[in-house]
């Protein structure tokens, strides 16, 4: 069995800023901390040199990748479709805090977002997150495909249920709220819209990413 890779974790804004080498110790900086930023970083060298500069530097943007696929495999996949938008989730613990967002494939120009909630999980962020950007392209009438990588959320959309397993309480009824409604936009409107799943290993990861991995 390979080791696990430690991890450094930055935080810019929680209950107290600084590097942590663990996720236990990071995670008790953002829990219930409005708004908070962070992202994980596999030296500590990187981790305190990102602590020093502006976070938009580092969130939601993916350094150089390399993929691990043959050329053949990348030539059979190709190259993204950028007249698209891509829609991810974040969720920090699962449950736990849950934001998600929709941003522009090539620029990564974020187009919308909504979060985070007290409590939810990131196959409901990546659920609404569809289907927000089915209802934003549909309403510009635009002809953008929607990439996203969580096949999970694909099936539910299809189907038109959240299949999640979560139980519904006080704390997670603005959340829930927002799941009946896409639901029920789900199930009185028709779109054209292509959903594609997002291909990571030949790709890097998505551009609406958070980069809290």
């Amino acid at each position: 069995m390979s080791k696990k890779k430690k991890k450094y974790y930055t935080i810019w804004k929680g209950h107290k800023t600084g590097v942590f080498e663990s996720w236990d110790d990071c995670k008790a900086q953002i829990k219930n901390f409005e708004g908070a930023i962070y992202k994980s970083f596999t030296t500590f060298e990187a981790a305190k040199k990102a602590l020093k500069e502006d976070y938009k530097n580092y969130i939601g943007k993916t350094s150089k990748f390399t993929s691990s696929l043959s050329e053949e495999q990348l030539k059979k996949i190709g190259q993204p479709n950028y007249n698209s938008i891509s829609v991810d989730a974040a969720s920090s613990g699962n449950p736990g805090r849950m934001e998600y967002r929709g941003v522009d494939t090539k620029t990564k120009k974020q187009l919308f977002t909504q979060g985070p909630f007290e409590e939810g999980t990131n196959n409901i962020g990546e659920f609404l997150a569809i289907v927000h950007g089915l209802a934003f392209l549909k309403k510009n009438n635009s002809n953008r495909i929607i990439y996203t990588d969580s096949k999970t959320a694909i099936s539910w959309v299809k189907k038109k249920n959240c299949n999640t397993k979560l139980q519904r309480n006080a704390k997670n009824k603005p959340l829930f709220d927002l799941v009946d409604r896409a639901i029920e936009w789900l199930k009185t409107n028709t779109y054209s819209t292509t959903i594609v799943k997002w291909e990571t290993k030949a790709w890097g990861e998505i551009p609406a990413d958070f980069g809290r991995k």
